[in-house]
């Protein structure tokens, strides 16, 4: 009699524990059918001077997510929010200033809070070997020389004309372009004796061009906001590409390429 009270309870143990296991089961099973998948396209558009840096991260990102596809759209800052305010289609606005990522936000195509994750200053640029000779910013008024600078409707253009107020010098430019990548190649091929672009740009050209720091620089630091868009077409994946951005391993990779990371 006691043997058989003692199966008796055995059994019932068994049956309890499977019931739990069972429950946990479902449980297991509802949260992961219940959790959205991130696949699918993911369309960003990102100033130009975040070409390399988010090249990159695409790349790790797709790695992480197998089954999304990273698509950049690259160039000014300026340019890329008028075409999303005109309707083109996108998951993810990267901005290399405020003021553009706000003329978005305003007409209602970004309706999260932009966070800022990089922040990147201006550095002088000049062809190798410095054949223009230029010294300083004050060898931007020189109109012997010829010079580079992004108009000042991008973001670099601005964080120039702040950089030229704070020096009291008056730049002769004798071409005005419309991103920093542009600029940028105007010196890498010898075209200009220089320019002010991203101190980020410089260490992307490698020994193309060389870099001259100023102490105005300090007065035009220009900040970095995303975003992902209202109407994004992949919401999941824009949500994810965002986060991967602001994660450890996206500070890692924009401090690798020369960004400040807040």
């Amino acid at each position: 009699m006691p043997n058989l009270r003692i199966r008796s309870r055995i059994v019932t143990g068994v049956l309890g524990l499977a019931l739990v296991l069972a429950g946990c089961g479902q449980q297991a099973a509802s949260t992961s059918s219940g959790s959205q998948a991130v696949t699918g396209n993911v369309t960003v558009f990102a100033a130009a001077s975040l070409t390399e840096t988010f090249t990159r991260l695409g790349e790790d990102f797709e790695a992480a997510h197998p089954g999304t596809k990273v698509k950049f759209n690259f160039g000014g800052s300026s340019a890329l929010a008028q075409q999303l305010d005109q309707g083109a289609p996108a998951d993810v606005f990267a901005s290399a200033a405020p003021a553009n990522m706000k003329q978005v936000t305003d007409t209602g195509t970004i309706t999260d809070a932009p966070r800022t994750f990089a922040k990147n200053t201006l550095q002088i640029a000049v062809p190798k070997g410095n054949p223009g000779r230029i010294a300083g910013l004050a060898d931007f008024a020189d109109a012997d020389r010829k010079i580079a600078l992004c108009a000042e409707q991008v973001p670099c253009g601005a964080a120039s004309k702040k950089v030229f107020e704070a020096a009291k010098i008056t730049a002769a430019p004798d071409t005005l372009e419309q991103d920093v990548k542009a600029v940028l190649t105007k010196v890498s091929l010898g075209e200009v004796d220089g320019a002010l672009v991203y101190k980020t740009d410089v260490k992307a050209a490698g020994d193309k061009v060389e870099g001259i720091t100023f102490a105005e620089s300090s007065q035009a630091v220009n900040d970095y906001p995303i975003a992902s868009l209202a109407q994004a077409p992949n919401a999941a994946a824009a949500k994810a590409f965002v986060d991967f951005v602001l994660s450890d391993k996206g500070r890692s990779a924009l401090s690798a390429a020369g960004f400040d990371t807040p």
